[in-house]
């Protein structure tokens, strides 16, 4: 069983503003029927008591003369044969003398003149003794337990003297018709209110709580899936909520440079670690390795005619150097002296991988370029240029194309190589720029690697964008400018 707390706030907010109208909708039409019940019952007894006075003072005369039918006749004229108001007619009418005994009735063959009503018991045994212990010259209204009636009750008095009581009794029940047609009424009245207000109601509460569901949503990417943040519609007003969401997506952009910071890291780390390995394993290779090439030199040089022997010994040469320009990219170093970089190297590389390219039936076009030497080392520059462009040679599809932009301001050379090959998954950038790191069955894996390590020796960066149709390297070098 689902609780209530447990509910999506979709629909938390809009039901507890539904019930919200709906309890004060009910609360003050309960108020106002209430409050028409209490204006009922006042203008009832308003009614009864001054309709009391008026006989009270009408038959005075008529019980000093003993003149019964006199009586009965103002009785009769007080009576309406179709009243406006039903509920303010009384049901019966006596008027009784001193003793409590019926002088006068409008129902005489209930309450006989001479008889005294404390014999029907009940209520008017109740009256009965109300009057033995009440001598005051004021109205009284009595409500007896158990009885459907209530009565108003006004002294008959003459120069200060009680002669009898004028009773008026009403039902409690004569005026229930009209206050159930005002309930009637009003519960409609607050039916019609709700259709209106209700579907207002859902709807604002719905786009109250719309906010607060776009965070908790966002909340639930944090921190494995980052990026997906960024296409919600995090709410960005003013007040609480919206401060809330600005407070949110700044705490995602810092969740987001951490992550690529770490990465960063760690890439960093296991690249290192991997040029200290290859580091001490090129030395430990290359001294064997000069060894050998040396022995093959001399044998070249003064070994005999054999011709199956030097068949052989220059396929160990060529397998030997083979061995060294492996181990040589593996020790990427800067050079200290070298020239600077000029357009024309530009030109050179260009020429280099044409033959490459046409191979592949591939087209290379050239955005910009260089209008002046840069004050670069221009072997380390053109050894980027090549990596990349032969890689993106080999990465390109049949007869597609590879754009190479070149631009230098503000004391930074920016490259860029893209191709329109297959992109690179994304499980394989993270090793990217690792030795060994290759996603074809041709190459040694050591081009990008190369790049990096003479990127970071120039303090540069290199950041890779990979989508299908669209592979870009972009490089950016700082140089001293002025020199």
């Amino acid at each position: 069983m689902i609780r209530l707390a447990d509910l999506s706030l979709r629909w938390k907010i809009p039901l507890r503003v539904m019930a919200a109208v709906m309890g004060t909708a009910i609360a003050v039409t309960t108020a106002l029927v209430a409050r028409e019940y209490d204006e009922l019952r006042q203008n009832l007894e308003g009614h009864a008591r001054s309709l009391g006075k008026v006989l009270a003072n009408t038959l005075v005369a008529p019980v000093l003369h003993d003149d019964v039918w006199r009586a009965y006749e103002i009785l009769q004229s007080a009576r309406e044969s179709n009243p406006p108001s039903p509920e303010l007619q009384a049901n019966i009418v006596l008027v009784t003398d001193a003793s409590y005994r019926v002088f006068v009735s409008t129902t005489p063959r209930k309450f006989p003149i001479g008889s005294s009503p404390a014999e029907l018991g009940g209520a008017y045994a109740e009256l009965r003794a109300r009057i033995s212990h009440h001598s005051a010259l004021e109205q009284q209204i009595i409500e007896p337990s158990g009885s459907s009636l209530y009565f108003v009750m006004s002294p008959l008095v003459a120069d200060g003297v009680i002669l009898g009581h004028v009773i008026l009794g009403y039902s409690k029940t004569s005026f229930l018709p009209r206050f159930l047609g005002l309930v009637g009424r009003a519960m409609l009245v607050t039916l019609i209110v709700l259709v209106v207000i209700m579907p207002v109601s859902w709807v604002w509460a719905r786009s109250t709580g719309a906010p607060l569901l776009a965070l908790a949503e966002a909340m639930r990417y944090v921190p494995d899936r980052l990026d997906e943040t960024t296409r919600l519609a995090l709410p960005d007003n003013q007040d609480e909520i919206g401060q809330l969401g600005q407070a949110f997506s700044r705490m995602i952009a810092e969740l987001r440079k951490k992550q690529e910071l770490e990465a960063q890291m760690l890439a960093s780390e296991r690249l290192a670690a991997v040029g200290r390995l290859s580091a001490g394993i090129a030395h430990e290779i290359n001294n064997p390795l000069g060894g050998m090439l040396t022995a093959i030199k001399t044998w070249q040089r003064h070994g005999n005619d054999d011709a199956l022997a030097n068949q052989t010994m220059a396929r160990l040469e060529r397998g030997l150097q083979q061995i060294r320009n492996t181990v040589a990219a593996l020790l990427v170093e800067t050079k200290t002296q070298d020239r600077p970089l000029e357009p024309a190297d530009i030109e050179d590389v260009l020429i280099l991988v044409e033959a490459q390219a046409q191979s592949r039936s591939v087209t290379i076009t050239l955005a910009g370029g260089l209008a002046d030497e840069l004050p670069l080392p221009a072997t380390l520059v053109r050894q980027i240029l090549l990596n990349l462009l032969l890689n993106a040679i080999a990465a390109a599809d049949e007869q597609g194309h590879v754009k190479l932009e070149i631009a230098a301001s503000d004391g930074m050379l920016r490259l860029a190589v893209c191709n329109d090959g297959q992109h690179i998954p994304d499980e394989q950038m993270t090793y990217l720029f690792e030795p060994f790191a290759t996603g074809r069955a041709q190459g040694h894996g050591l081009g990008l690697w190369v790049v990096y390590q003479i990127v970071r020796q120039l303090n540069g960066g290199l950041t890779v964008d990979s989508e299908p149709g669209c592979t870009s390297f972009h490089i950016e070098i700082p140089y001293a400018q002025g020199q």
